[in-house]
Formats: C-alpha cells, sequence, structure tokens
C-alpha cells in the first residue's frame, strides 16, 4: 500500500515554487509571506489529516513541491509531539508549541537541515527570506491547529491517540 500524498499536487503549479517546494496559500491569523486561502481545506489540514496514516511509512515517493511541504508538516507535527507528555495540560502545550514553532529551525540548502537530499536550496537571498518566513508562518499555524485537535476533548490532557504516535519516526528522520 503506498503512502498518501498531497492533493495539492495539481494545484502546486499555479502557485510559487522555491528551491522544489511549493509555496501554498494557508488559512492563517498569523502574519507572513502566505497567500490568504480561500477554501476551507489547505495544506495544514492536509498535514493533519495525512499525519497518522503517513507516520507508518519509512518509504514516501515525492510527486511534486507539494508533496515536500507535506513531508515537512508530517516530521514537525512529530516534533510537536515528542515534546508533550500525557500529562500536559493545554495553556501548557500551547506554550511549549509556541516556542517551538518560533525556535531557530533551518531550511533547505543550511548545514543543519536533515532532509537536504530531498530538497533544492532557494536561488539567492530574497529566495531564502521569503521561504523562512513561509516556514515559520505554517510551523505557527500548524502547531495551533495541532493543539486545538490534541484536545478537542479536554483540556486538561492531549488525546492518547495522537500521543501514540510520538515514537513512530516517517522516513526516518526528524527535524
Amino acid at each position: 500500500m503506498p503512502a498518501y500524498h498531497s492533493t495539492f499536487l495539481n494545484e502546486s503549479s499555479d502557485f510559487r515554487v522555491v528551491g522544489n517546494t511549493s509555496i501554498l496559500p494557508i488559512k492563517t491569523k498569523f502574519r507572513g509571506p502566505a497567500y490568504p486561502s480561500n477554501s476551507d481545506y489547505d495544506i495544514i489540514d492536509e498535514c493533519l489529516d495525512l499525519f497518522r496514516a503517513n507516520s507508518f511509512f519509512k518509504n514516501f515517493e515525492i510527486k511534486g513541491p507539494a508533496d515536500r511541504l507535506l513531508i515537512y508538516g508530517i516530521l514537525f507535527i512529530s516534533s510537536c509531539l515528542q515534546q508533550l507528555k500525557s500529562n500536559t495540560t493545554k495553556n501548557e502545550a500551547v506554550r511549549i508549541l509556541s516556542n517551538l514553532s518560533l525556535d531557530d529551525f533551518s531550511i533547505p540548502g543550511d548545514v543543519g537541515f536533515p532532509l537536504n537530499s530531498l530538497y533544492q536550496p532557494p536561488r539567492d537571498k530574497t529566495e531564502a527570506d521569503l521561504l523562512r518566513g513561509y516556514v515559520q508562518q505554517f510551523r505557527q499555524e500548524l502547531a495551533t491547529r495541532l493543539i486545538e485537535r490534541l484536545y478537542s476533548e479536554s483540556d486538561s490532557k492531549p488525546s492518547k491517540y495522537w500521543l501514540a504516535f510520538t515514537r513512530r519516526r516517517f522516513m526516518n528522520k526528524s527535524l
């Protein structure tokens, strides 16, 4: 059974590509270079929907620039879940994941980026700044929506059905 790919593969040619990663629209309240999304479903919803199914796969065939953004989103969700414990309250989770999403991170082409073999670096500093701003906005919105899903039943503890995936490593990689 193959892994699930992004539904935005066909649309990714309509949007800007930096390196070989799509800059897709996002429904967000955070400032950044992402275009506002007009639809109810965006790449962040897709990352959250496909995380648990795709986390079982060690191999993933990349079919386009939107898949690279999906990979990054899945790996970021995994690193978010690793930061949380089973007794973390919603307020603590907001603080932890907000700090994680704003922490220093590397982008394709940087020395510390773990997926440099799969991603092309930006062509110049302007594209690198655009990608860094987009990834930061992406991380902030993804962390916010992840918290909403983790604490949909109770504010006192996260969903055990999400925390069960903390030991899974998608593609044997981590951010």
